[in-house]
């Protein structure tokens, strides 16, 4: 019987090849990156209903809708300084706002990222840029604080969703 499957080394080296080919592997990780995190993030904050929005899980943690909040305003943040592209002028997001509001500006900074990371090539990555504390950031340093802020961000509103009887996105079947 003929095995019709690519050898291992086969498909290993062509990825290889792609990936010696791609003059701008971090830029593409990122974009590749972003559908899957803006599906699942989205999706989770969508589950939350709207009167929970307030729910905060300890007197110390802040309520989920000002997680929301804080999700708008990385996202247009650190797309802005990872691909050097003017951060949107758009109204603050407060934690009080309904959900209805919050979730089309969180839709709009993931669409914002999207535009972002189209004008974005890893030729930039070197250079500096306003950080935390009145500190310098490499580009490539907010490329890393980005891809790992949209983890943290789904992983906290997973948890919030948890503990209150809700199933998050990606552990659903």
């Amino acid at each position: 019987m003929k095995n019709n499957r690519m050898p291992a080394i086969v498909l290993l080296a062509l990825a290889v090849s792609a990936a010696a080919q791609d003059k701008n592997p971090i830029t593409t990780a990122l974009k590749d990156t972003l559908p899957g995190r803006q599906k699942n993030t989205v999706e989770a904050i969508e589950a939350m209903p709207a009167d929970k929005f307030s729910y905060k899980p300890t007197a110390d943690q802040v309520t989920f809708g000002h997680l929301v909040a804080h999700m708008i305003e990385s996202n247009n943040t650190f797309c802005a300084r990872t691909a050097a592209v003017p951060a949107p002028k758009v109204e603050e997001a407060k934690e009080t706002d309904g959900k209805d509001k919050l979730v089309v500006a969180l839709k709009a900074s993931f669409d914002f990222c999207g535009d972002a990371l189209s004008k974005m090539d890893d030729s930039k990555l070197g250079e500096m840029t306003e950080g935390f504390g009145g500190h310098q950031f490499s580009r490539a340093r907010y490329a890393i604080i980005l891809a790992s802020s949209w983890a943290d961000h789904y992983a906290e509103a997973a948890m919030y969703l948890r503990l209150n009887g809700l199933t998050p996105p990606t552990a659903k079947k």
